[in-house]
């Protein structure tokens, strides 16, 4: 054979190596670009179901409203249960002495002490330390878990320091703020409803949850009383009217969320007790478990909802929450890695694991501000196993964590915007009569001021908030914010949305101490 005819054969045979490579990299492309056309489809598809329009949003106002009056005429008018807490007076500055908080809110809970120093020093001095619940202690017994609290609360107090001192005659008083639905039957009791949050501890269903706490506490020989039961969106609103009069609302977004709100007590229909001297109330709403048919729902929220602890309840605390929103972004997911193959195959198996995606890491997505989205792609390869995704994937899956926030973060809005609906605060009303916020008149000795005022809608509201989810995600606070402008329009200038940290802790001690046995003057 001539070498002509060997050069020959090996550049044909390099020839076909190349048009074979070139052909697995043309094949390659094309299953890339099928992939992302796929997972596109299904992400716009979500997206349509997501839509919130100010249309929409302004008929769940409309709907928040509505089922707000319904809860407040007759127990189980509403799917909202429009709890009044007994509280009919709220700190107004003048409060001393060392009080103290246990706040039960999800997963942890904090045991906090506060000195108060009246209207000139205010809050003094305060300390909380932080606890993680035992996750076999959510699914025990409610003498374990209230055991547990009570072991973790007196330690606290054992280690206290010399800056923290009990005024002459003074007993250590506590605040409880329990964040779960309860019917209160009084300022320092209430029996629990039902467990939310991943919480199920059967037996403590029907208990009067301060008794089971004091009962903790008198087993390990303390002597403290539980002064006062307190939701955690009431101790936000507790804390935030300490220092801020305008504080009318009080809402929590974080792990879970609920609203409650300053009412007229003769608006409270299904109220059998005497009228308060305030002729205020505070209601807890529980506004979790709010649903209307205008609510966005989608396949995600169908399959969450069957799949969870409590299937048909709490569904508007399934759209905006922080347990749930990283588990509706991973539920997309996993219908783009089943049906567009998106992270290959087969399906990687975490990926199909319930909540394995946390609101923490679905923020840290959303916030990727990097070329080649790094964080993205870190955050797939830690929590899932997943590598080599390319630009284009995780652009995708940055449009569907932006999709499931925009929907949470507008849906919150339009729940705050049919509180203020309700109380006439929206702006909708162009002058109003209503009784003075007597809060606001309280004298320390518990007396008040009922002198009718006029009040035109160009009043100032604050909205007490707290959690984690606001203070941390934030697009999730800017995509809300401006949702309450888009819906408020003009009226939105008076509307305020203030973060209250640890409002919900603060907040309960301080309601302590306003309905404390020992008044300091």
């Amino acid at each position: 054979m001539t070498q002509s005819k060997v050069m020959t054969g090996v550049y044909i045979a390099c020839a076909a190596a190349a048009c074979a490579a070139a052909a697995v990299i043309v094949s390659r492309r094309l299953k890339v670009r099928s992939q992302k056309c796929t997972a596109r489809k299904i992400l716009l598809e979500f997206q349509e179901a997501c839509y919130t329009p100010l249309a929409r949003l302004r008929q769940v106002v409309d709907a928040m409203a509505v089922e707000m009056h319904a809860g407040l005429v007759s127990e189980g008018g509403s799917k909202l249960k429009m709890l009044p807490t007994y509280i009919d007076r709220l700190p107004d500055g003048h409060e001393r002495g060392l009080y103290y908080a246990v706040d039960l809110g999800g997963t942890n809970f904090r045991v906090l002490r506060v000195q108060l120093g009246g209207l000139e020093g205010r809050v003094i001095k305060q300390e909380y330390e932080e606890v993680a619940i035992p996750p076999e202690l959510m699914l025990g017994t409610s003498e374990q878990l209230f055991d547990f609290i009570a072991k973790e609360l007196v330690s606290f107090v054992a280690r206290e320091g010399q800056d923290f001192r009990l005024h002459a005659g003074q007993n250590r008083e506590i605040g409880f703020t329990f964040s779960f639905p309860v019917k209160q039957t009084a300022v320092n009791s209430g029996t629990l409803l039902q467990w939310t949050k991943g919480f199920k501890v059967n037996d403590a269903v029907g208990e009067d949850v301060v008794a089971a706490l004091q009962r903790g506490i008198e087993r390990r020989g303390y002597k403290m009383r539980i002064a006062a039961l307190v939701n955690d969106t009431v101790g936000t609103l507790a804390g935030g009217r300490y220092w801020n009069n305008d504080v009318m609302i009080g809402v929590i977004l974080g792990t879970g969320t609920n609203a409650c709100y300053v009412e007229r007590a003769e608006a409270v229909s299904k109220w059998a007790g005497d009228i308060p001297k305030s002729g205020e109330m505070v209601i807890n709403m529980e506004w979790g478990n709010f649903w209307s048919s205008h609510l966005p729902r989608t396949y995600v929220d169908e399959s969450l909802d069957n799949e969870s602890l409590n299937p048909g309840e709490y569904g508007f605390e399934k759209m905006i929450s922080g347990m749930y929103l990283g588990d509706c972004v991973r539920r997309v997911l996993v219908r783009m890695a089943q049906e567009a193959c998106i992270f290959g195959t087969p399906v990687p198996h975490k990926l199909l694991e319930a909540f394995s995606l946390m609101t923490p890491d679905m923020s840290k997505m959303h916030h990727d501000d990097s070329s080649d989205l790094k964080v993205v792609a870190e955050v797939l390869k830690r929590v899932y196993g997943i590598q080599n995704t390319t630009v284009g994937i995780r652009k995708i899956v940055v449009a569907v964590c932006d999709t499931v926030c925009q929907r949470g973060a507008r849906l919150a809005a339009a729940g705050i915007v049919g509180i203020l609906k309700k109380i006439g605060r929206d702006g909708s009303a162009a002058n109003g009569v209503i009784k003075r916020n007597t809060f606001e008149q309280s004298d320390m000795n518990g007396f008040h001021d009922e002198v009718p005022v006029h009040y035109t809608s160009g009043g100032r509201t604050v909205v007490a908030m707290d959690g984690g989810l606001y203070e941390h995600y934030t697009k999730f606070r800017n995509y809300m914010q401006e949702a309450v402008v888009e819906l408020l329009g003009e009226g939105s200038k008076n509307v305020v949305i203030e973060l209250s940290k640890d409002g919900s802790g603060i907040g309960a001690a301080l309601l302590a101490a306003s309905h404390a046995e020992y008044v300091i003057s």
